[in-house]
């Protein structure tokens, strides 16, 4: 049993011409610890999955169970699994550009009911830990893009998740910038036992370790599998 644990989940959508199949049967499982990395070509379900995976989407068919329990249709209980659990890292942002580094950080805990004073101090805990405690205060547009990145996993990990789902974390960065973040996800992985699922082009960032998988054809491969395929 993992965190979160697909068994046998499919994904279609409704189009003019009939059915759009994009997962065709996915079993997976991340567990505690895992750092995971997802690759394969635009258009392949990648995103799908994650969106899966993070409880934002739900499958046409199959289970997805959280802790061993199987996720409900209601999205508030989802709404309650995401914020409990997981935390979220984009290819953009998606910082609120009128609050600071440190009020960003802080929402999910607001959001989750924590005492506000609690909030914040765990938000600049945080950022100090990405090496952003000399910018709390700035906003979004103060900031670099690397910078901006660093405040949205600092965002991901405030409430001590136990999967960050991260999908093209580096897509918008240059070569040295995405290193770096990649370097920080992996201290974070190896110091927190947080588990990594990340969807990527990337083979440098795949580079850095854990397991890979491949999407084709709506089917989840390892990358053992892939290459025999």
């Amino acid at each position: 049993m993992g965190v979160i644990d697909l068994v046998d989940v499919k994904k279609s959508y409704r189009v003019k011409d009939g059915k759009l199949e994009v997962l065709k049967g996915v079993t997976f499982s991340v567990k505690e610890g895992d750092f995971v990395f997802i690759m394969g070509p635009s258009g392949v379900g990648k995103s799908t999955l994650l969106h899966i995976l993070g409880l934002l989407d739900l499958p046409t068919e199959g289970t997805v169970k959280v802790e061993g329990r199987r996720v409900p249709e209601d999205e508030r209980i989802r709404a309650v699994l995401r914020n409990r659990f997981i935390g979220f890292v984009f290819q953009f942002h998606y910082l609120l550009p009128e609050f600071t580094a440190l009020e960003n950080v802080a929402i999910p805990c607001l959001v989750g009911g924590i005492p506000e004073d609690e909030a914040f101090d765990r938000a600049y805990d945080v950022l100090s830990k990405v090496g952003l405690a000399d910018r709390v205060s700035h906003r979004p547009s103060e900031l670099s893009g690397g910078e901006q990145q660093r405040v949205a996993l600092a965002r991901a990990l405030v409430k001590e998740p136990k999967v960050v789902i991260a999908d093209e974390p580096t897509g918008n960065l240059d070569k040295r910038t995405g290193a770096g973040i990649a370097e920080l996800m992996a201290q974070v992985n190896a110091e927190k036992k947080v588990a990594f699922v990340v969807a990527t082009h990337d083979e440098e960032l795949a580079s850095i370790g854990g397991k890979i998988y491949f999407m084709r054809d709506g089917i989840l491969l390892e990358e053992g599998d892939y290459a025999g395929s």
